[in-house]
C-alpha cells in the first residue's frame, strides 16, 4: 500500500505524461494551459524526489540556462489588433452577449500592458524565485560559505529581471555569497545566436510543404465566430476568420502570466485548444527543432552556448572550487539547446507530422521560466571522477550516453560525446 502511494506522489509530482503514459490531448485535456506553448505558465516541480548520487559523490557547480519568466505579449499589436476588430463589430451591433464580454477583456488587457509589452510580470518573477529556492534546498554544498556565482543575461529587461528575482533570492538565502553580473550584447554569441548560418534552414521547401499539409484542416474557426458575431455576413466581409481565432488565443493562452481572476479558454472548445497546440507544436518542431525537414540543423543554433557550457565547467572542475554559471535568456535558445543534448526525447527525428505529438511536446520543454540545468558532482576520493546530471525544468533526463548509474554519467564521457557532435557539424 506504502508503494502504491509513492507511486501515485511520483506521478503526480512529475506533472507532464512520462510516468502515466498519456497522450497529448490527455495531457492537454486534463489542463488546457498547456495547450499555450511557450506562453505555458512554469509548472513548478514541488513533490520531484532525485535520485542518490553515488556514494561519496557531492555536488559542487551548477550551470544553467534558463528563459525569462512569464511576460506580457510582446507587440502591441498582439493586444490592439482583435480590439480594434471586436470594437468595429461592436459598433455595427454584431457582437453576441459573448462577445461584449469577451470585448471587455481584451480592452482590459490592452490597458494593462500598455507600456509593457514583452515585460516580466509577478507571475515571472516568482517563477524565478521558487526555482532559485529549489536550486538552493536541493543542492545546498554548491552554495554555501562564500560560494561564487557567475550570472549572465541576454539584454533584455525581462531576462535582466528573472536573474535578479533568482540572485535575490539565492542571497536571502546565504548573504556571503559573492556575486558577479552582466547583460551584454559581447555575450550574445552564445546566450542567444539565434540568428546565424544555420537558420537558413527554416527555408527548406520540404518542411514548408509538410506545415501547409498537416495544418490546413486542423483550425475551425466557424464556431467561435458563431459564438462572438450575431452577423455571419459581417464576419465574412470584415473578419480574417482565423487570424482573429490565434490572436484570441494568444490573449487566453498568456492569461496564465497575470495573476488575474479572467478566463479566456472558456471561449474555446478542448478540441480547438489541441487542434491549435498542435499546428504551434509542429512549427516550434519544424523551426527549432531536430527535423530532418529542416536537415536536423536546427538545434546547432546553440553550438556556441553547449562550447561555453563545457568551458566553463572545466575551469571550474580546474580550480577545484564550488559555484554556478546561471544564464538567463529565450524559449528560441532553451528548445533547440535541449534537442541539441538530446535530453529525453528532445532529439527525436521524424519526417511523419503525426508522429511528433507522441514523442516531441513542446510545453514539456519550454515554459515560462524553462531552464537546463547541468550539476556536477565529486568525490574526493577521486578527484579524477567528475560526474554530472542534466536536469530538464528541474526534472532528472536521460542524456544518449551510457549513465554510470541512473541520471548520472561520467563528465569525461559526456563532454567527449557533445564535443565529437559539434565537431561533425
Amino acid at each position: 500500500m506504502k508503494k502504491t502511494f509513492r507511486l501515485l506522489l511520483a506521478c503526480l509530482a512529475f506533472g507532464f505524461s512520462t510516468l502515466t503514459g498519456q497522450t497529448a490531448r490527455e495531457d492537454i485535456y486534463a489542463d488546457l494551459h498547456r495547450s499555450a506553448s511557450n506562453y505555458y505558465a512554469y509548472p513548478a516541480p514541488e513533490r520531484v524526489k532525485y535520485t542518490a548520487a553515488p556514494s561519496g559523490y557531492k555536488p559542487f557547480y551548477i550551470s544553467t540556462y534558463a528563459r525569462h519568466g512569464s511576460r506580457f505579449l510582446i507587440s502591441q499589436n498582439e493586444y490592439d489588433s482583435p480590439l480594434r476588430k471586436l470594437l468595429k463589430a461592436d459598433s455595427a451591433g454584431v457582437l453576441t452577449p459573448l462577445g461584449r464580454e469577451v470585448l471587455a477583456v481584451t480592452d482590459t488587457l490592452a490597458r494593462m500592458a500598455k507600456g509593457r509589452y514583452g515585460e516580466l510580470t509577478d507571475v515571472g518573477a516568482m517563477q524565478h524565485r521558487g526555482i532559485a529556492e529549489r536550486m538552493y534546498r536541493n543542492f545546498p554544498e554548491i552554495f554555501s560559505k562564500k560560494a561564487h556565482i557567475e550570472a549572465r543575461s541576454t539584454p533584455v529587461v525581462r531576462c535582466i529581471l528573472s536573474m535578479m528575482n533568482e540572485l535575490w533570492t539565492l542571497k536571502e538565502k546565504n548573504p556571503q555569497l559573492t556575486l558577479r553580473t552582466d547583460a551584454s550584447r559581447h555575450d550574445m554569441y552564445y546566450m542567444n545566436d539565434e540568428f546565424n548560418e544555420v537558420t537558413k534552414n527554416r527555408k527548406e521547401p520540404a518542411a514548408g510543404k509538410s506545415y501547409n499539409e498537416f495544418a490546413k484542416d486542423l483550425v475551425h474557426p466557424d464556431r467561435l465566430m458563431g459564438s462572438l458575431f450575431t452577423d455571419t455576413a459581417y464576419v465574412n466581409k470584415h473578419i480574417n476568420k482565423k487570424r482573429l481565432m490565434g490572436q484570441l488565443f494568444d490573449l487566453a493562452s498568456n492569461l496564465q502570466s497575470h495573476s488575474l481572476p479572467i478566463d479566456l479558454y472558456k471561449i474555446f472548445t478542448r478540441e480547438e485548444c489541441y487542434d491549435l497546440w498542435l499546428c504551434d507544436n509542429y512549427s516550434w518542431y519544424l523551426n527549432y527543432g531536430p527535423s530532418p525537414l529542416t536537415n536536423g540543423k536546427l538545434p546547432y543554433t546553440q553550438a556556441n552556448l553547449l562550447r561555453n557550457f563545457i568551458a566553463t565547467a572545466d575551469t571550474c572542475i580546474a580550480s577545484g572550487n564550488k559555484g554556478a554559471t546561471l544564464r538567463f535568456g529565450h524559449e528560441v535558445c532553451v528548445l533547440p539547446f535541449a534537442s541539441l543534448l538530446e535530453l529525453d526525447d528532445c532529439g527525436y527525428a521524424t519526417t511523419d507530422a503525426a508522429a511528433v505529438a507522441p514523442r516531441w511536446r513542446n510545453y514539456r520543454i519550454f515554459p515560462m521560466a524553462s531552464n537546463v540545468q547541468m550539476v556536477f558532482y565529486r568525490n574526493r576520493k577521486q578527484p579524477q571522477r567528475i560526474l554530472v546530471k542534466v536536469m530538464l525544468n528541474e526534472h532528472e533526463a536521460r542524456l544518449p550516453l551510457t549513465a554510470v548509474t541512473g541520471p548520472y554519467y561520467d563528465w569525461a564521457d559526456v563532454k567527449k560525446y557533445y564535443l565529437a557532435k559539434l565537431a561533425r557539424q
